[in-house]
């Protein structure tokens, strides 16, 4: 799977899709941000991409701003499938 990094508040966080696949199918993705350092951290949301409806390509798609955007409406692992409910 690809990989990307951003910087949120001084912090880098790895995004990656989450191969997770919902009812909606090619409707809508799962994303995936790992934090390492100073702990481990991960957190999950859901997109509905808006040109290519293939997995890899939508997330090459998304802008540094559409990834720092989905990571604001992201929630903790715990809460989500994706990340095997993992807190």
């Amino acid at each position: 799977m690809p990989e990307r990094s951003i910087t949120v508040n001084g912090q880098t966080w790895r995004v990656a899709p989450s191969g997770y696949v919902t009812q909606y199918d090619r409707d809508e993705f799962g994303l995936i941000f790992t934090r390492l350092t100073p702990s481990r951290e991960v957190r999950v949301t859901r997109y509905s991409p808006v040109g290519a409806r293939s997995r890899e390509q939508s997330f090459a798609e998304l802008s540094d701003a559409d990834l720092l955007r989905l990571f604001a409406e992201s929630q903790p692992s715990a809460t989500s499938p994706e990340a095997h409910y993992a807190g």
